[in-house]
């Protein structure tokens, strides 16, 4: 956790806070709560970080950074509504950086945004999860209600057939997922969920198809040394959505 990550679409991780709910089938082997148990740490408890932490993206001055904000938590989790202020005034004053938020709460999403979000902060990417088709059609409409550079989902882990054509546009008038980032379900022992080959197919030919940037993370199933668990069909797909950085004078009026 921190300025250096193991997750492969994005630089850095920064938790403001930590710890979390499961709330939806994606969640019931949730990395997090490994990893902070491995840390020592209370998974179930809704703590905000340490200074040295919360202020993490004013100190990473020395370049631009794709930073997954709240990899141990829920960036729009209710136990955090006291703190969330604190970190969108982080985020706005580290327009450098693009902050890629990711939530299961996207019902949240609209009544916990600061008072100038307007179409959306040019530096954030706002996402949702989504293990299977229920979580999709749940939480897609919902996240693209709200105005935003960029709207993404994680499908990760996949764990069962999921369609996102619905949700996918060329341009024109309606917003649409820009990015989609698929994986299977990781763990220890026999303690994850498969991830059939025929799915992944489907959500890679819907995103050919409106030209979506693809990004595969990897199989189901634990990390095998010189086994390549990150390969589809062959290679690796680690395609990410263009963004038109906007210049100096607008990015000032904005912020």
């Amino acid at each position: 956790m921190g300025r250096k990550s193991g997750i492969d679409w994005t630089d850095a991780t920064w938790n403001p806070w930590y710890g979390c709910t499961k709330v939806s089938t994606g969640c019931k082997h949730c990395y997090a709560q490994r990893d902070m148990l491995r840390y020592g740490k209370n998974f179930d408890v809704v703590t905000r970080a340490q200074p040295g932490t919360l202020y993490s993206p004013d100190k990473w001055t020395d370049e631009d950074l794709l930073i997954f904000v709240c990899s141990w938590s829920d960036f729009f989790h209710e136990a955090a509504d006291t703190w969330r202020p604190e970190a969108w005034a982080i985020i706005k004053r580290n327009p450098q950086h693009t902050f890629q938020i990711l939530t299961k709460r996207t019902e949240r999403i609209l009544e916990h945004l600061p008072p100038d979000w307007g179409d959306g902060y040019p530096n954030v990417w706002l996402g949702a999860s989504a293990a299977d088709q229920a979580e999709a059609d749940a939480r897609m409409d919902e996240l693209l209600a709200v105005p935003a550079a960029i709207h993404w989902v994680s499908v990760e882990p996949l764990v069962g057939p999921l369609m996102l054509a619905n949700w996918l546009y060329k341009g024109g008038p309606r917003p649409g997922l820009r990015w989609v980032v698929v994986g299977g379900e990781s763990g220890t022992g026999t303690a994850w969920r498969d991830m059939r080959h025929d799915w992944v197919d489907v959500l890679f030919e819907e995103c050919q198809t409106f030209e979506i940037a693809f990004f595969f993370k990897q199989w189901a199933g634990q990390k095998k040394k010189d086994v390549e668990n990150n390969r589809y069909k062959g290679k690796v797909w680690h395609e990410m959505p263009v963004v038109a950085k906007p210049d100096e004078k607008k990015q000032e009026a904005l912020f």
